[in-house]
């Protein structure tokens, strides 16, 4: 067992407060007491009880994640990242999936069930801006993705349009000009696959293309399965396509598969391009081209967030004047692998 604050005291020659201080970072302790302290903590491998702290500051010490699938790759990782963040932050992290069902989704922003979280991350597909709109005062929400509710909460978010518009110049830069997307939805109310459609198309209309109804391609999920399934699709409909872009990784990799089970060879007859830089990405065959949204910025961008929020409603600041609240755009980068690479061939 750790030791406490009063065996720590007293290896140390000092009072309990004076232990306490040096703990909780109080500036006013004479160096050389601080010092004698901090050499007793070592010995004694004390620790601090961070859920203690917590409850002293009016706070569980419990965030909560809210997102569609955990299965999916790019939400396992962003999960994993917020777990380490979170750790280092003192905090516990309570992870929850809905699925993209709206009574799952309302049922969690409402709270989840059974824990007092200080704060809710969610990730919502299915509810409306308006729904969002309206949820009843709690504990501070941050939303990730495109569905910010009208500007109302704090939302951390990546250039969609702009991230879109790179890959696409990518692939008219390599020459292909029958470029495919893979990944509309309309049947989300989340508005990430339609940002990703605006910046295609204006890529194309850079380049004086007009976009083809027959090479933008929707899907029900964004698993591996559905991007098969719809380049299988556009294949049997003789679409001529010699790039594809798919809207997440794991459509690019159904897709990947689906072409060279038809014979095509990527990229001489078919450029793929995914979008979230998961790591199966980089170990397919040939290695994925894909756009790597700044993670690390996502956690933290949306863990402070949540502290500004906090500090306002727990700490000594003004809750009666909440502060406007912030969308956080982070960065993102064109990883261009084997997938794309190479000329386009004749056909």
């Amino acid at each position: 067992m750790s030791a406490t604050l009063r065996e720590v005291a007293e290896r140390a020659g000092v009072s309990v407060r004076t232990v306490s201080n040096v703990v909780s970072g109080f500036a006013l302790v004479a160096p050389e007491t601080r010092a004698r302290v901090q050499r007793a903590l070592d010995e004694l491998s004390y620790r601090p009880n961070a859920a203690a702290r917590h409850l002293r500051g009016g706070r569980s010490g419990l965030v909560a994640l809210v997102v569609p699938e955990l299965s999916t790759p790019y939400f396992g990782e962003l999960a994993g990242r917020f777990a380490d963040e979170a750790d280092a932050r003192s905090l516990m992290l309570l992870v929850q999936q809905t699925g993209g069902d709206p009574d799952r989704e309302r049922e969690l922003l409402d709270g989840v069930r059974g824990q007092v979280v200080d704060g809710l991350i969610m990730s919502p597909w299915a509810l409306s801006p308006a729904e969002l709109r309206r949820r009843p005062g709690g504990a501070p929400l941050v939303l990730l993705g495109e569905q910010d509710a009208d500007g109302l909460l704090d939302h951390v978010v990546a250039d969609n349009v702009a991230a879109a518009r790179d890959m696409t110049r990518h692939l008219l830069g390599l020459g292909r000009t029958r470029i495919a997307v893979i990944g509309l939805q309309p049947h989300l109310h989340n508005a990430t696959a339609a940002r990703r459609l605006e910046g295609y198309r204006q890529a194309l209309a850079e380049a004086g293309l007009t976009p083809d109804p027959a090479r933008e391609v929707a899907v029900r999920r964004l698993h591996r399965a559905d991007g098969a399934a719809a380049m299988r699709g556009l294949l049997d409909a003789g679409t001529p396509v010699d790039a594809v872009f798919c809207f997440s990784d794991q459509l690019a990799l159904g897709a990947l598969h689906a072409a060279t089970e038809r014979g095509l060879r990527v990229p001489a007859d078919l450029a793929v391009a995914g979008f979230d830089d998961v790591e199966d990405g980089r170990y397919a065959n040939p290695p994925l081209t894909t756009i790597a949204p700044d993670k690390a910025a996502i956690v933290t961008a949306a863990l402070d967030c949540l502290a500004a929020r906090l500090d306002r409603t727990t700490g000594p600041g003004r809750p009666d004047e909440p502060a406007e609240p912030r969308t956080i755009v982070v960065g993102h980068r064109l990883e261009v692998r084997a997938s794309t690479r190479g000329p386009s061939s004749s056909r």
